[in-house]
C-alpha cells in the first residue's frame, strides 16, 4: 500500500468513527468494559496462581532410610531425588534436627520435660530428606521413584493436599478459558455491528468506487482501520485504569485484612503488566481487526 493510499485509508477510518459516533462510542465502551473485566479477571487469576504456586512449593514428601545406612549412600539417594522430574528442592534433615523440631512442636514452652532424652534421641533413626515439588501434580511419580531407590525404608506424602492443589489449578484454567471466550465473542459482535452501520451509510459511495475500478483492498482498508482504532482505544482506557487501581486495591486488602500478610503475597503491578499490557493491546487490536475484516467480507458485495 502506497503512502498516499494509507493516508487516505487512515483519514476515512477516522471519519467513519465520526459518522457513527453513537455506535463507535458504544463499541469503545463495550470493548473497554470487556478488556477491563479481562484485566481484572487476569489479575485475580495470576495472583491466585502465584499463591497456589507458593503453596505447592511448601508441599513436601519425606523420604526415610534403612537403618545403619552410610552417609555416602544417603548422599547418593539425595542426588538422585534432586534430579527427579518435578522436584524443586531436596533438604536433608538429621535425626538431631528432627528431634529439635518435634520437641519444639510437642513440648512447646515446657522444653525442660524433654531433658531426659538428651543422651537417648527417640528419633535416632528418623533422619530424612524433605523433597519439595516444583509441580505438585508430579508428586505421585516422584513418590514412586523414591520408593524404587535402594535403601529407602518409607515415604510419607500428603495425597489430599496434592490432589486439592492440582484440582484448583485445573479449575482456574477451565474458568479462565470460558470467560475469555465469552468476552472475545461479545467484543467481536459489537465491533461487527459498528462496521456494518458504516457500510450501510456509505453503500452508494462504495458502489461508485467499485464501478470505477477500486480494488476490494482499497475499499476495505478504511473499515479495517476503523475497527483497529476502536480496538486500540477500547484497550488502552481500561489498561490505564487497572494500572492505577491495582496497587490501591492490594494496599486496601492488606490493610483491611491484616491477617493475610502472613498467609499470602501479591505480585507487583509491573510483574502483572509484563503480560497483561501486550496481551490487552493485542486483544484490542485483534478483536478490532477480526470484527471489521470479516464483517466487510460478508457485506461488501455491491
Amino acid at each position: 500500500m502506497r503512502i498516499s493510499t494509507f493516508g487516505y485509508s487512515m483519514k476515512q477510518g477516522v471519519k467513519n468513527i465520526g459518522r457513527n459516533k453513537m455506535f463507535s462510542m458504544a463499541s469503545i465502551a463495550t470493548m473497554a468494559a470487556c478488556i477491563f473485566l479481562f484485566g481484572l479477571f487476569y489479575s485475580i487469576v495470576v495472583n491466585f496462581s502465584y499463591i497456589v504456586e507458593k503453596a505447592e512449593e511448601g508441599v513436601a514428601i519425606t523420604v526415610f532410610f534403612d537403618e545403619e545406612m552410610t552417609q555416602a549412600a544417603k548422599d547418593s539417594i539425595g542426588e538422585q531425588l534432586a534430579q527427579a522430574d518435578g522436584v524443586l528442592e531436596v533438604k536433608y534433615v538429621s535425626a538431631e534436627d528432627a528431634w529439635e523440631s518435634f520437641k519444639d512442636d510437642y513440648f512447646g514452652e515446657s522444653g525442660e520435660l524433654a531433658d531426659g532424652f538428651k543422651t537417648d534421641n527417640p528419633l535416632g533413626n528418623s533422619d530424612n530428606y524433605e523433597v519439595y515439588m516444583a509441580d505438585v501434580s508430579k508428586q505421585k511419580s516422584v513418590v514412586e521413584f523414591a520408593q524404587s531407590l535402594n535403601g529407602v525404608r518409607k515415604v510419607n506424602k500428603s495425597d489430599i493436599v496434592a490432589k486439592t492443589l492440582t484440582s484448583v489449578n485445573k479449575l482456574v484454567g477451565y474458568v479462565s478459558v470460558t470467560i475469555i471466550a465469552i468476552l472475545l465473542g461479545v467484543s467481536i459482535f459489537l465491533i461487527s455491528n459498528t462496521v456494518t452501520m458504516g457500510i450501510t451509510v456509505r453503500r452508494e459511495e462504495i458502489a461508485i468506487m467499485k464501478y470505477i475500478g477500486a480494488k476490494d483492498g482499497f475499499v476495505r482498508a478504511p473499515f479495517v482501520i476503523e475497527g483497529l482504532l476502536i480496538g486500540v482505544v477500547g484497550a488502552l482506557i481500561p489498561l490505564v485504569l487497572l494500572y492505577f487501581m491495582y496497587d490501591k486495591a492490594v494496599s486496601y486488602i492488606m490493610s483491611k485484612f491484616s491477617l493475610l500478610n502472613n498467609i499470602m503475597d501479591f505480585l507487583p503491578v509491573l510483574d502483572v503488566y509484563k503480560t497483561l499490557l501486550p496481551v490487552g493491546i493485542g486483544l484490542g487490536v485483534g478483536i478490532g481487526f477480526v470484527g471489521s475484516f470479516f464483517t466487510i467480507r460478508k457485506h461488501l458485495k455491491v
